[in-house]
């Protein structure tokens, strides 16, 4: 995929810098909570991370769309040939329930599919990325220090290990959300799996993705609500490694579509996506 080399570098740099205001966030006593018009919550480290990754994109010179500015109309949006979609802190429940996983979430879009992205665990100081036709990779134990230094996409992709490097169980093991395990969800494992042995793998926010991307899950049904910011970078992770996203009734997950919110979907290792194809 023919993406500039300098923006590689603004979404990674973007990310590294946006979980560097979370984790001062994460510290404080009072992360500023509050309420959206959906209900759902709002941290003080949303809201610098979002202003944070913009400042790093807008000099692309293509449009962002992110969770916390998504009321774009659709008739300005649908005509957009590419765009990023960010997600400045994916599992903010998870972020005010101070369990570590949450991440920050930047892809880019190009004729209504994710061929770049980036999931960044901060607390965890792990990075995952992917580019069309070129893989899925993870670094761990990362410095932010050292991954602002990098200014050339080929250092990162030959520092970073490719995915998956971890030998699949014999065992079946299911990433299911870790706040969000629907009873639709419970049900569609115990048909599709029937009487197979398989282990349930809690995890929160796109953290299941890479857990599928990196051998460590195998299956990842999602019978409940997301936004599309939620799931674009780890869908290009999950692909790039052999892997396969596919709606519940097996049609393409495409994006940018007039409504935002996810239709149920399933992700599925290079090991089990013919049980999608």
């Amino acid at each position: 995929m023919n993406i500039p080399n300098n923006w590689i570098i603004r979404a990674l740099h973007a990310s590294i810098k946006a979980g560097e205001a979370i984790m001062k966030v994460y510290q404080m006593d009072d992360p500023e909570i509050s309420l959206k018009k959906d209900h759902s919550p709002i941290t003080l480290a949303d809201k610098r991370a979002d202003t944070i990754i913009k400042q790093f994109l807008q000099t692309t010179n293509i449009p962002v769309l992110s969770e916390e500015s998504s009321e774009i109309p659709y008739p300005d949006r649908k005509e957009w040939a590419q765009y990023w979609l960010v997600d400045p802190l994916d599992g903010t429940k998870e972020f005010i329930h101070r369990n570590d996983e949450f991440t920050v979430n930047i892809a880019l879009i190009k004729n209504n599919t994710p061929v770049f992205g980036i999931i960044y665990l901060p607390v965890y100081r792990q990075l995952y990325f992917a580019l069309q036709d070129r893989g899925a990779y993870r670094m761990e134990n990362i410095s932010a220090e050292d991954i602002l230094q990098i200014h050339d996409p080929d250092i990162l992709f030959t520092q970073a290990d490719r995915l998956p490097d971890i030998p699949s169980s014999s065992e079946i093991r299911v990433a299911v959300s870790r706040s969000h395990l629907s009873p639709e969800t419970k049900s569609y494992i115990r048909e599709k799996l029937g009487n197979t042995s398989f282990e349930m793998i809690s995890a929160g926010s796109s953290l299941k993705f890479c857990r599928v991307a990196e051998g460590e899950a195998d299956f990842y049904p999602r019978l409940g609500p997301t936004m599309e910011w939620d799931i674009a970078a780890g869908v290009i992770i999950v692909t790039e490694t052999g892997g396969i996203v596919r709606q519940y009734n097996g049609k393409p997950l495409l994006f940018n579509r007039e409504d935002l919110l996810n239709p149920w979907f399933v992700v599925a290792s290079h090991k089990m996506k013919k049980t999608l194809e």
